[in-house]
């Protein structure tokens, strides 16, 4: 009679110690001694050790094993047994059998000593690092979170057109495709459509999903296409209730991510989630470009009026100082840097619009919206903005729209600061950019 065997996933199996199982995954290493060889077997959530014992396994069995080479998948049927000097959960399992499901080729195209690029050319198997696995995992957290938030509080999810017939972003560089026999771009974020839904009367929406940006740009915190998050919500009377809204939708979600992977956060990147306070500090243009100046720095012309990256660490590190808190909201930017559907303040100069830092790097540009259409058309014309070009968007406003604001959250910049990393292209499953349209 055939000995009864259990699938377990291996995160599972301390809970059929002595018994017959069956795992799968991708072996990770192998190493052959002179009286045994150790195998250990990695799924998507914890890894186990298969031990192989020469004097006492089948011969055909041994010689299997043999040709197993690392990364291959397999399925290993065998009695679990407890062994308290093994560090992977005291537990390894002897095999009786072993299906090889995949053989991987060897040598592998990349070792732990690949550069950053060869590794994005080999993103699968770049992937398949538990520490790289942890990331997407924490990622789903914070969606997860988010949406939470959004769903307690009426939030309705949307899912925007990517393909446009005018630019949403002022200044920012688009993407043009072939339309049948017109043009078509590729959308940089889903603005005009979030306020078609303040239009419709959604009254509270929020997408998360990608947009594009032509920006010929190789620094770690760019790419041409990312995952944003965006909403927005009617019957405002600031931009001050949008900057609410953020602050606690943030501290929320890094509480839930601290909770279920706080601890696997610190042992793996050494960081240590900290739990914001709120409000969150806010620093208007003039005052932070102040803190700048009296450090003597410059910044590049093309940077008059507003905060280069050099800026924004600067008055990071006043704030961290001076407030011991890793995020501040920066307010009251110039209407010349600001799209034309950022309602400006009364002296007419500054607009009623914020970004906001986290650890001295931009991840939110937000603002109360201009919704009446008089001075939406004035502000556009201002831009040397065809008033043809978006007449469809103006129509949103002709037939009565509430007051209304909201924001664009870069989900792959909070992720990267949140757990320590440099590089934006680290924490994207697939990265885009100037010179990368492959894998």
């Amino acid at each position: 009679m055939e000995t009864k065997r259990t699938a377990v996933e291996i995160k599972n199996l301390m809970a059929y110690l002595g018994e017959e199982v069956i795992v799968k995954g991708f072996v990770e290493s192998i190493r052959d001694h002179k009286k045994v060889i150790f195998m250990i077997l990695r799924d998507a959530d914890a890894k186990v050790q298969v031990i192989i014992w020469k004097n006492t396994t089948d011969e055909v069995l041994l010689e299997q094993v043999k040709k197993i080479t690392t990364e291959s998948t397999i399925k290993v049927c065998g009695k679990l047994t407890s062994n308290p000097f093994v560090k992977l959960g005291a537990c390894e399992i002897i095999p009786s059998k072993i299906e090889v499901l995949s053989l991987a080729n060897s040598p592998l195209p990349i070792d732990n000593t690949a550069s950053l690029q060869d590794r994005l050319n080999w993103r699968f198997l770049d992937l398949r690092k538990p520490e790289n696995l942890l990331i997407f995992k924490i990622q789903t957290a914070l969606e997860h979170s988010m949406r939470e938030t959004f769903m307690a509080e009426d939030f309705i999810e949307i899912h925007s057109p990517k393909l446009i017939g005018a630019a949403s972003e002022s200044g920012a560089e688009l993407f043009s495709v072939k339309y049948f026999d017109t043009i078509a771009y590729l959308a940089q974020s889903p603005q005009f459509y979030k306020q078609m839904a303040m239009a419709a009367g959604f009254q509270k929406v929020f997408e998360i999903g990608p947009v594009f940006r032509a920006n010929p740009s190789f620094t770690s915190r760019h790419d041409t296409e990312f995952t944003s998050v965006d909403f927005e919500f009617s019957w405002i009377e600031s931009h001050e209730e949008v900057m609410a809204f953020e602050e606690r939708w943030i501290q929320k979600m890094m509480i839930d991510a601290k909770n279920k992977f706080g601890d696997e956060i610190q042992n793996t990147f050494g960081v240590e989630i900290q739990i914001p306070t709120l409000p969150f500090p806010r620093i208007h243009m003039r005052d932070a470009l102040k803190i700048v100046a009296e450090t003597g720095y410059v910044a590049p012309k093309e940077y008059e009026g507003e905060l280069d990256p050099e800026g924004e660490k600067i008055v990071f590190d006043y704030v961290k100082n001076t407030f011991n808190h890793e995020f501040m909201f920066v307010t009251g930017y110039p209407k010349k840097i600001r799209a034309f559907y950022h309602m400006l303040e009364d002296n007419g100069e500054t607009t009623k619009s914020f970004d906001l830092l986290y650890k001295g790097m931009e991840i939110t540009t937000g603002a109360q919206r201009e919704h009446r259409v008089e001075i939406l058309e004035k502000q556009a014309e201002a831009k040397g903005i065809s008033l043809k070009s978006i007449d469809f968007y103006l129509d949103f406003f002709r037939y009565g729209v509430p007051p209304h604001g909201g924001l664009g959250f870069g989900l792959t910049r909070f992720l990267m600061l949140l757990i320590g990393l440099r590089n934006v292209r680290e924490v994207t499953y697939v990265y885009r950019g100037p010179n990368r349209l492959r894998p």
